[in-house]
């Protein structure tokens, strides 16, 4: 195997993982960012939309940028502006400055999070076998990182401010570092000069499939937290082990998803991975005790896992030039991602928090349902492309 193209692999893992750290440490600190501000839920609510509405405009016009610069230019831009943003969000003193704060971290991480997918889609065509489970097991490694680490901080006092500084200073250098392990994807000449491409009908249902995956992920990142707190009494430690242990099942399912995927195919994993998302989430909505809760927050995790990764492995592989595909059916997501936690706090404001968190299990049902809709036969095995860095870029 080429020496260049395990670099590559391990590098887009570590980015990955750097990603869910920065963005875990943001959510689970979710109810120290309420308590130093004194927000609402609904205010809350307001700064998730803000988030979500700056990663959904730089998402959107990633197509066009992912299809003449590739992710790589994109990465070494966009990994360290995240890092950076997310300072500005701890030191914001005020709810209309949070908001502001939010807005470009969101952008940020939109940039940073569709070119680590193509990234991740390079990689994989460049084996030639399915690998983007396992580049997004890195994200549930960082998250868990974060969860732990910030259960800790609050055990230990550390502000939330503390705690967003500390994860920034540590991303930022390995981030500038990384930038020498991404492999170009530029995509040909004619592919990028050429009129604008219609992208095939499949790109859209996955997208759909992510929007509600993503859509189950941000409930729980953003509102687990507050709901173990404050429904059901749990102490703020313990609550905050909500989100890494979401994440410990969510990893333990990527790291087997990609065999898993090669076993059984899409259709019927994303079926079943649907039927578990919404069946265990009405079992933490059900549980009598915290604890009960975070057991089945676990099997959450578990059920979800795949379904976004395989979503947008699929697109990567939908046309001849992955960036723009995944910049699409990665918009579609983040738009759950935005959309599911602001639902939920307008929700809760009208009933309860307990009644708005039953949206995650309607979504699981839909995603079983959407999945039938897909192909039954996926799309041939990329054949492994040779890596040089610098003299023969791997086609997007």
């Amino acid at each position: 195997m080429n020496r260049d193209l395990r670099i590559a692999r391990y590098g887009a893992v570590l980015t990955f993982a750097l990603a869910g750290l920065m963005v875990g440490t943001m959510t689970v600190r979710i109810p120290a960012l309420s308590d130093k501000l004194g927000l609402s839920e609904a205010e809350i609510g307001a700064v998730l939309l803000a988030w979500g509405l700056g990663a959904l405009v730089s998402m959107q016009a990633m197509r066009r940028v992912m299809a003449r610069t590739g992710s790589r230019t994109v990465l070494r831009f966009g990994g360290p502006l995240t890092a950076l943003s997310l300072v500005a969000v701890g030191f914001m003193p005020n709810v209309p400055a949070l908001l502001a704060a939010s807005t470009i971290f969101g952008m940020a991480f939109g940039l940073f999070d569709i070119a680590m997918n193509a990234q991740g889609s390079t990689v994989e065509r460049a084996y030639g076998r399915p690998l983007m489970n396992g580049m997004h097991a890195g994200w549930c490694v960082g998250a868990m990182t974060a969860g732990g680490a910030g259960s800790l901080s609050i055990a230990l006092g550390l502000s939330f401010t503390a705690n967003l500084v500390l994860v920034s200073l540590v991303s930022l250098p390995v981030l500038l570092v990384l930038g020498r392990a991404y492999l170009p994807d530029v995509p040909e000449p004619e592919v990028a000069k050429g009129p604008r491409r219609r992208l095939p009908p499949v790109v859209y249902l996955l997208g759909a499939l992510a929007f509600f995956a993503f859509m189950v992920e941000g409930v729980v990142a953003d509102w687990n937290g507050l709901y173990m707190r404050d429904t059901m009494k749990a102490p703020e430690a313990l609550a905050a082990l909500g989100y890494p242990i979401f994440e410990a099942g969510m990893l333990i399912g990527r790291l087997t998803g990609d065999r898993l995927r090669s076993r059984f195919g899409v259709r019927g994993m994303l079926t079943t991975a649907g039927l578990a998302t919404a069946a265990f989430f009405g079992v933490v909505l059900a549980a009598p005790a915290p604890v009960v809760a975070l057991v089945a927050v676990f099997f959450v995790g578990l059920g979800v896992a795949t379904i976004s990764p395989m979503t947008l492995s699929l697109a990567g592989t939908a046309t001849s030039t992955p960036g723009p595909a995944i910049a699409q059916a990665g918009a579609m997501g983040y738009a759950g991602l935005l959309l599911g936690p602001v639902a939920i706090g307008f929700l809760s404001d009208a009933t309860s928090l307990r009644t708005a968190l039953g949206l995650a299990v309607v979504l699981g049902l839909l995603i079983a349902g959407a999945a039938r809709l897909l192909p039954r036969e996926e799309p041939a095995a990329v054949t492994p492309l040779p890596v040089s860095r610098e003299k023969q870029p791997v086609a997007a």
